[in-house]
């Protein structure tokens, strides 16, 4: 038995002996029977009264309680909605006031998961707006006033973590960049005078504009700064260059250059400025040396001539060399033909080392050939004989070699720009052919005149007898036999003649 029931028997109980106890004070007092009747109808009055009153209130406790439910469950009902979260169904089994309690700690637990998304949001909101002001941006797009799912709160976390991301990495390339153009400005000697060099510059940076447009402008003005010094180093470096020039063709001492302005390091208006006027004195010190300056640009001029392998009548074909009248347009063309020289020289350098190289081997051959054909070779001692036939086979070889890399380069420049490449005024073939040709004609030459010179000896001795070779020593010494002066003789030319055969594949 539950207590209640216990106490609700008890209940009836105490009302029972309640009644008792006054039928008994009544019945002893000697109330009569009608009167007791209207006492026991006023107690039943009171009691039921009182009953009636209690069971009222507790009905409108009950009523409230279901009313509340109702409350309740509607708005956790819109809770949910609104947190995008499932409907919420109470246990069926439990009381009214179970239930009552139950629904009012879901529904104070879902506010409290409201009011917690709505401070979250608000938060990145603000966040949000500080860093679409700083980047330009436009803000997340997301209602601030409804209530986000978790969902959405993921997707704005990992949207202004992209954010700040993108926030740091514009603001390393400003610091970056803003050093760059501060240390570019000071050296190009610059001033900002544009409202937004005044920003770069001399604002605090947590107060520049990170916009994608005001980055795309610092990098369009570091390029722009960029691209100034490197004009500017071209000038430097062509002033300086122009500078050198004068000092070689005015042949100014070493002292004056070590305290001349070409040796100022960088590019900036002072250092261009000091390069300039550097340039213009010595422009005027030339004007006043005229005559000195040309010849020494002819001298560079002829070095370049030969460096190319011009020949005469190329050389000629550039009249104002030879002209006396030095002024200044005399001066003009002559700078502009050493600069053609220089062009030409420079485009085709790799050729024109190669004929070098054949051509300085080839000298070096043709000076071994003449050692070969000098009677006094012979007196030498210590093995140089030996050392110059080997020279003289190794030069051969190289030759060769030389020539065959020499055709195949040239061959290939001439498809490649369809023309001739010319050394002497002849195509470089022709060239080192000719070449052959004139030593094999030397070596024709000398050789007939061996021949001519052995066929006079030949008849000398016919006609007066044996001719001694040294007559000094034969004075001294005595007199030698006829048949042994002939043989002699004899040996000693055979043993001077050189080998006329020696290259001749070469110049095939």
């Amino acid at each position: 038995m539950r207590r209640s029931d216990v106490v609700a028997a008890e209940a009836v109980s105490v009302l029972n002996g309640a009644m008792a106890a006054l039928r008994d004070i009544w019945e002893e007092i000697g109330i009569p029977e009608e009167m007791r009747l209207e006492r026991m109808e006023t107690v039943k009055g009171h009691i039921k009264e009182m009953l009636d009153l209690m069971v009222a209130e507790e009905e409108s406790l009950k009523q409230r309680l279901l009313k509340n439910i109702a409350l309740f469950q509607k708005e956790i009902d819109r809770l949910c909605m609104e947190l995008q979260l499932d409907p919420f169904e109470g246990e069926k089994e439990n009381t009214i006031l179970q239930l009552d309690k139950n629904l009012r700690n879901r529904m104070d637990v879902l506010l409290q998961q409201k009011a917690e998304r709505m401070r979250e949001l608000k938060t990145l909101l603000e966040q949000d707006q500080d860093l679409c002001d700083l980047l330009c941006t436009s803000p997340f797009c997301i209602d601030g006033n409804a209530v986000p799912s978790l969902d959405d709160l993921d997707r704005y976390r990992q949207h202004l973590a992209f954010l700040n991301a993108e926030k740091e990495q514009r603001q390393e390339e400003f610091v970056s960049s803003k050093r760059q153009i501060i240390l570019l400005m000071e050296e190009l000697d610059h001033t900002p005078d544009t409202s937004f060099e005044q920003e770069v510059v001399c604002e605090d940076e947590e107060a520049f504009c990170l916009s994608r447009d005001n980055i795309t402008a610092l990098q369009d003005l570091l390029k722009q700064l960029e691209a100034q010094r490197s004009q500017n180093e071209a000038v430097c470096e062509e002033l300086r260059s122009r500078i050198i020039a004068l000092w070689d063709r005015l042949q100014v001492p070493v002292e004056e250059r070590e305290a001349s302005a070409v040796h100022m390091a960088g590019c900036g208006a002072k250092t261009r400025k000091a390069l300039q006027l550097e340039v213009e004195n010595l422009e005027e010190l030339k004007l006043q040396n005229m005559k000195d300056v040309i010849q020494a640009i002819r001298a560079e001029m002829a070095a370049y001539w030969d460096k190319c392998f011009y020949s005469q009548e190329q050389r000629e074909g550039f009249a104002p060399y030879n002209d006396e009248n030095y002024t200044e347009a005399l001066l003009e063309l002559h700078e502009a033909e050493v600069g053609k020289m220089k062009t030409i020289y420079e485009t085709h350098k790799d050729l024109f080392e190669a004929v070098q190289k054949w051509e300085e081997n080839w000298k070096m051959f043709l000076e071994l050939e003449r050692k070969a054909t000098d009677p006094s070779r012979f007196t030498n001692r210590g093995g140089k004989l030996l050392k110059e036939e080997k020279q003289r086979a190794k030069l051969q070889k190289v030759l060769s070699k030389l020539q065959e890399e020499l055709e195949s380069r040239v061959q290939a420049w001439e498809q490649e720009h369809e023309g001739m490449f010319l050394v002497k005024g002849q195509q470089v073939m022709a060239y080192v052919s000719e070449q052959w040709q004139l030593y094999h004609l030397e070596k024709e030459k000398e050789k007939q005149e061996r021949q001519l010179k052995k066929r006079r000896q030949i008849e000398a001795e016919m006609l007066y007898g044996s001719t001694p070779r040294t007559p000094i020593k034969r004075r001294m010494l005595g007199t030698t036999t006829p048949g042994k002066a002939r043989k002699l003789n004899g040996s000693s030319i055979a043993g001077a003649t050189p080998n006329s055969t020696v290259g001749s594949g070469l110049g095939k």
